[in-house]
């Protein structure tokens, strides 16, 4: 039994691997980028000509930016893209597992590892470009500069905490509905396979909520010191 994608192996030449990681990976990143070109083929803002597609779409976005705006408290639009990538990627790599011989790349430490560094970038990306460079950077150095290597090393640690929350909550759900499946397959199978795909979800939903709120406290924290100040 693999308990990560990372260990199958698909290919090798010298120390250079394709793994399953990358392969469902790729392969996730492709369904997106169809299902999006079918959905956006023939786009209507007349609710009656809208395609179920769209129709899809628009519930999907406008959850998303319902959370989005509970979570940060303000317009969802400039975070949309960023955590709805996050969210849509980690779900539909999550319900890949339900094809036979399929594991989701999200079940590796790699792949939540870059996910979680996404979100590290993403801090200061919105955090400088809500209040400026310099303006961002002396944040790090309040109420004192003896503050400075506990917020970098906050920093680290919470995008630490993303990646190995996500990996092993993917991880021991695949593992669990593995096991279950292996001891009794003729009866839970159906059951197994719709815990794992809400486990998923409920992990895709998880990841993309505490980008935002990691986010947002950053910027709350921004402003907070600028009222200071004035």
């Amino acid at each position: 039994m693999n308990i990560t994608p990372d260990s199958i192996i698909f290919w090798q030449s010298g120390f250079i691997k394709v793994n399953a990681t990358l392969v469902f990976s790729w392969l996730t990143m492709l369904i997106l980028v169809l299902i999006s070109m079918r959905v956006t083929r023939q786009l209507s803002v007349r609710p009656e000509q809208m395609s179920r597609w769209q129709h899809s779409l628009e519930v999907i976005i406008e959850t998303l930016r319902s959370q989005i705006s509970d979570a940060s408290l303000q317009a969802a639009e400039p975070f949309l893209p960023f955590i709805g990538t996050l969210f849509l990627f980690i779900a539909t790599a999550n319900f890949l597992e339900i094809v036979p011989g399929v594991s989701s790349p999200a079940g590796s430490l790699s792949t939540a590892a870059a996910l979680a560094i996404c979100v590290f970038f993403a801090v200061p990306f919105f955090g400088i470009r809500n209040r400026g460079l310099g303006s961002y950077l002396k944040h790090y150095i309040e109420p004192t500069p003896l503050m400075l290597p506990f917020n970098i090393i906050s920093e680290v640690s919470r995008t630490v905490s993303l990646a190995v929350r996500l990996f092993g909550n993917v991880m021991s759900t695949s593992l669990l509905v593995a096991i279950l499946l292996s001891i009794m397959p003729l009866f839970f199978p159906i059951v197994m396979e719709a815990f794992g795909l809400l486990v998923g979800l409920i992990q895709a939903y998880v990841f993309a909520v505490l980008s935002m709120v990691y986010i947002a406290s950053d910027m709350r924290s921004q402003k907070r010191a600028k009222a200071d100040e004035t």
